[in-house]
């Protein structure tokens, strides 16, 4: 008996250290080449590791959430053959993998990609983190879930339907209570603790909130989605939004910047690549809707809604998480009245959306109902003035409440 020492490939882009994300093999368990180790965490990406031999697992690099070096030994094996130290693999090209959907460090057998039948044996299934997380929670074994994809992957579709039959035919079950439940922040979670933390310590943060008349503007909505019977096309009030807030840019595009910390060095963009704030099963990713100047209204909202459900289904491209020079967010009809949102550094604005609701309110000297909007936005006060910033939101409520005048170059 021999050893097999398993260390942590290079995964790519500089990396030189990632997070343990979850292991699904614990010491003392035997495993066959090409079985699902871990999923390492970068930050663009959940790597799942397969194992490059047989053997029996002797000894682990740490726990969830522990971070392991470049060349570091991950996992020993005990082998029948003699002593074979893995050295860390050469940098990889640069890809455009989905930013969370989990890539195999080898290649898995090739299906036909018909739906298959449960793993027999308690076999590792092929998923991505968010649904082995979820699994974890409702204390599924992903063995038993029969999965459509490519190798017989469990997609999110698969599990859904897994649980949705599960539930139906299953009676309710009342928790017992206990005490509380242990939950180490790891993965997307950290990332998005640490950048909060930062964005909040190193930036001073300047808030403007301005009411909006929107009135006029949900009608010209309404008569657009009229003219259009595909529900899937159907506009929403951001790309509106979205439209005004690049025509207001022209006019002060020192909000169109992001701040390069090491040099010390602002840059302003002429093109706007809007990020678009968006919660997804994993936590808070902003995926980025590039060039979004020279795109139309329906264009615009086509790439908003194609780039957020691929933020949400796990298969945003890494270019398509990154690089956004303004960022806006809505919580939709959970809006509220006002937010305090945080700029997504390295940027120096951030645009919120609050809610619509009908009030009354004073129009021409006379009590009228009208559907009413807020804007809470937030900036680098280093960096952008606080006058400059309230005239911007103003411009953006003049075209808001004159919805014409987005479409007019100004």
């Amino acid at each position: 008996m021999s050893e097999h020492i398993f260390k942590l490939p290079d995964l790519g882009e500089g990396t030189v250290e990632s997070e343990i994300g979850e292991w699904f093999i614990k010491v003392g368990d035997q495993v066959s080449e090409e079985d699902i180790v871990a999923t390492m965490m970068t930050d663009k990406a959940a790597v799942e590791l397969s194992s490059p031999v047989t053997g029996t697992v002797k000894s682990l690099a740490g726990e969830p959430g522990d971070i392991v070096a470049v060349g570091a030994p991950l996992v020993v094996f005990a082998t029948d053959g003699q002593v074979v130290v893995d050295e860390p693999a050469a940098p990889a090209p640069a890809t455009e993998e989905p930013a969370a959907e989990p890539v195999a460090a080898k290649p898995a057998p090739a299906t036909n990609g018909a739906a298959v039948e449960p793993l027999p044996g308690g076999g590792k299934a092929v998923t991505s983190p968010a649904i082995r997380r979820m699994a974890r929670e409702q204390g599924i074994d992903l063995s038993t879930v029969p999965g459509s994809g490519p190798g017989g992957r469990i997609k999110r579709a698969d599990f859904e339907n897994f649980v949705r039959g599960r539930t139906q035919s299953s009676p309710a079950v009342v928790p017992s209570a206990g005490g509380p439940k242990e939950v180490k922040v790891i993965g997307l979670r950290r990332m998005i603790a640490e950048r909060m933390t930062a964005a909040k310590r190193e930036i001073p943060h300047f808030s403007y909130v301005e009411e909006i008349d929107i009135t006029d503007l949900e009608k010209l909505r309404q008569h657009l989605n009229s003219k259009n019977g595909n529900r899937d096309e159907r506009l929403t009030l951001l790309p509106f939004i979205s439209l005004a807030l690049i025509q207001a840019l022209k006019e002060f595009p020192q909000c169109n910047t992001t701040y390069d910390k090491e040099r010390n060095v602002l840059l302003r963009h002429e093109a706007v690549h809007l990020g678009v704030a968006t919660q997804t099963p994993d936590g808070l990713k902003v995926p980025v809707a590039r060039n979004a100047e020279a795109r139309s209204l329906r264009d615009l909202s086509a790439e908003i809604r194609r780039v957020a459900e691929a933020a949400r289904n796990n298969t945003a491209k890494k270019n398509e998480l990154t690089g956004s020079t303004i960022t806006l967010t809505s919580l939709g009809k959970l809006g509220g009245i006002v937010t305090t949102p945080v700029i997504n550094m390295p940027e120096v604005a951030i645009i919120g959306v609050n809610r619509a609701v009908e009030r009354p309110v004073v129009v021409d000297g006379q009590v009228t109902v009208r559907l009413m909007m807020n804007l809470s936005s937030s900036f680098d006060h280093r960096f952008v003035d606080g006058y400059d910033a309230a005239e911007m939101i103003q411009r953006i409520k003049d075209m808001l409440e004159h919805p014409a005048t987005i479409f007019i170059d100004a």
